[in-house]
């Protein structure tokens, strides 16, 4: 029993020690966290409450040197600061002086120049200034003065550069706008002698001819040069649809093939424009041999020509809305323009409403269509002039092509080389012709490069079938579905021209060369035979 009492003693007292020392360690932490301001309990260490205890008379000592290094520092760093804000205003000024002095060189302004340089010097030696200080460590700046003053000079500094910028731009502006004037009388210039030039074209034309002419002496000779005339204000506007087409994204090839079905094969992509005059000049001329007023005269058709031949087209329209002219331009713009693409190339239906309305807009496009219009128009009452029957007439396609009714539209035209070979063959008419009385006035067609270059004998197929096209393509997938055919001529195409009226079957083979080292144009080989004659029709082809 008193073993147990001896052993308890020292438990006792440690714990008794270990509870005197939390409550030291509390009153301590207690303390620091009232010094420090913060609701925060900072316990010390057990093992270093001796040494905390005797360090607290070291304290106050120690605090007091760290907040003067403190401020020591900032004060250093703010010095620092208000320096590179004077530096960066220093070179914010120079900047400003350097465009002055760029501004004051063209023109040239001596005055400028030097107010510019001295300002250079002036922050130069500044800066040289503080960079000496700033060395012998004798900056003796007020921070916040500095600073503000630093602030004020920058800006001053950017304004002036504005100011600059600005009067240079307004330099710029006042040069831009001499150039402009400039441009617009020499615009003027070339406008007045284009008139000058129309207006002594006009007076050798076909207009000047009809001033003095007396209405007895009208002759086909008349009719034609205003044709031309007449021609000539269509193919302009024509050019017109097809730059609005091209300005839509148009797929110009695919409008071209939904005018002319047929596969027909260009001499040049630029020839395609022929198709969309042949469009505009079939639905302009259509209905030309019929008079709109049929109790006229032959003069009076003469009169009312010479009064429209040469009049504003908008102004007549705009005083006589209710004449035949009016009546004809309405009815042949919403002939011509469809709705569909009135809204494609201009995004809306305004114009045709317009002119539904008895109203004719003014745009380029209509007043291209409206002076068309007139000399259409004034073509018309000068064919009714002569007394004559008028009559219109196109060729049929595959046609051959004859020198006496047709013309070629094309400058490089094949009748300038001519072979004993070549049939000739209209691919679609582009100008229709005019018979008028006895005199034929030719017309104008392209002709396919479909039809050029053809060798060999006539190539036929009887027609026994009164012309059952069914049964010729079954007898011409028997007779030239030969595989030695095809692999000797993979090139090889087989067609027919049904368009012509004959009691045969006109075949076209076609076997275009694909060598490319060829030096002259490539043309196709065509072979037309009387496939009748003979029972096996590959072995015609090869032989031939």
């Amino acid at each position: 029993m008193e073993t147990v009492k001896c052993r308890s003693l020292p438990n006792n007292k440690s714990k008794i020690a270990r509870t005197f020392q939390k409550v030291i360690s509390l009153k301590t932490a207690t303390r620091t966290a009232s010094n420090n301001g913060i609701g925060i309990c900072l316990l010390t260490p057990q093992n270093k409450f001796d040494q905390d205890d005797l360090s607290t008379t070291c304290k106050p000592q120690n605090s007091t040197d760290n907040h003067k290094k403190k401020d020591a520092r900032a004060k250093r760093r703010a010095i620092l600061e208000a320096l590179l804000a004077k530096l960066f205003a220093s070179i914010t000024t120079i900047k400003a002086a350097y465009a002055e002095l760029q501004m004051a060189q063209n023109p040239y302004c001596c005055d400028g120049i030097q107010a510019a340089d001295q300002a250079v010097v002036d922050e130069l030696k500044q800066l040289s200034e503080l960079k000496r200080s700033f060395h012998k460590n004798e900056l003796h700046l007020s921070p916040q003065v500095t600073m503000m003053l630093a602030e004020i000079q920058e800006q001053q500094s950017l304004m002036k550069t504005y100011a600059i910028t600005i009067k240079k731009l307004e330099a710029d502006v006042e040069v831009k706008g001499s150039d402009i004037g400039s441009l617009k009388k020499q615009l003027d210039e070339a406008g007045a002698f284009n008139k000058s030039l129309e207006k002594r074209l006009n007076a050798s034309g076909p207009l000047s001819m009809f001033d003095n002419i007396q209405f007895s002496l009208l002759n086909p000779t008349h009719f034609v040069q205003f044709l031309h005339y007449t021609l000539r204000s269509m193919k302009s506007f024509v050019k017109l649809m097809v730059r609005e087409m091209e300005v839509a994204h148009w797929d110009i090839e695919a409008a071209a093939k939904a005018i002319e079905p047929e596969n027909i094969v260009f001499a040049k992509p630029s020839h395609r424009c022929f198709v969309f005059e042949s469009f505009v000049y079939k639905t302009m001329l259509e209905g030309f041999n019929h008079p709109n007023e049929e109790h006229q005269s032959e003069n009076d058709y003469f009169i009312e020509f010479r009064k429209i031949k040469s009049v504003n087209p908008k102004q007549f329209l705009t005083h006589n809305p209710d004449s035949s002219f009016a009546r004809f331009t309405r009815a042949k713009y919403l002939q011509l323009v469809h709705a569909k693409m009135e809204c494609s190339l201009f995004g809306n239906l305004n114009q045709r409403k317009l002119v539904n309305s008895g109203v004719f807009p003014d745009s380029v496009f209509f007043n291209a269509f409206v002076e068309m219009a007139r000399r259409v128009w004034a073509l018309n009452l000068l064919a009714f002039s002569f007394g004559e029957d008028v009559s219109i007439f196109q060729v049929s396609k595959n046609c051959r092509f004859s020198d006496v009714y047709m013309e070629t539209v094309t400058q490089d035209s094949v009748l300038e080389t001519p072979n004993s070979d070549t049939d000739l063959r209209v691919a679609f008419t582009v100008v229709p012709g005019f018979k008028i009385g006895k005199t034929v006035i030719q017309s104008q067609v392209y002709l396919s490069s479909m039809d050029l270059g053809s060798v060999g004998p006539k190539f036929t197929w009887r027609a026994q079938e009164s012309r059952d096209y069914g049964r010729v393509s079954e007898r011409l997938d028997r007779g030239f579905g030969s595989q030695a055919l095809r692999l000797k001529l993979p090139d090889l195409s087989i067609k027919v021209l049904s368009g012509l009226k004959s009691d045969h079957h006109l075949l076209l083979a076609e076997l275009v060369p694909k060598d490319r080292n060829l030096q002259r144009p490539q043309r196709s080989f065509r072979f037309e035979a009387a496939l009748i004659s003979r029972t096996n029709s590959s072995e015609l082809m090869l032989d031939s």
